[in-house]
């Protein structure tokens, strides 16, 4: 498959994307800019997003209309904040609903 790769994240966490030529939002922890960043990323059809776990919980508002769908497929990553735990709940969903079994245990 191919197609575009979005990162979505504070300035710092986006950064070394940049220099990798991947499109970059970078957004502060303001739901609202989040919320934005994350509608133009669906309406553009990117194939693969990466969120940096700050800012996935104001994100998943959007993406959640795209779960039963192929692309974008998206990837939650901490990053320098402490891990808030949503990273390994997306995870732990999307095992789930490609195994049909809660691999982590967290349900």
């Amino acid at each position: 498959m191919e197609g575009k790769v979005a990162v979505l994240g504070d300035a710092d966490f986006v950064m070394p994307f940049t220099a990798l030529g991947l499109d970059t939002f970078p957004v502060e922890e303001q739901r609202e800019a989040v919320i934005a960043a994350s509608r133009e990323i669906v309406e553009a059809g990117y194939a693969l997003v990466v969120i940096a776990e700050n800012v996935a919980r104001a994100a998943d508002e959007v993406f959640t209309d795209t779960e039963s769908k192929p692309t974008p497929c998206i990837v939650v990553v901490p990053f320098t904040t402490e891990s808030q735990g949503f990273a390994t709940e997306a995870l732990g969903e999307v095992l789930k609903l490609a195994t049909g079994i809660d691999i982590l245990g967290n349900n």
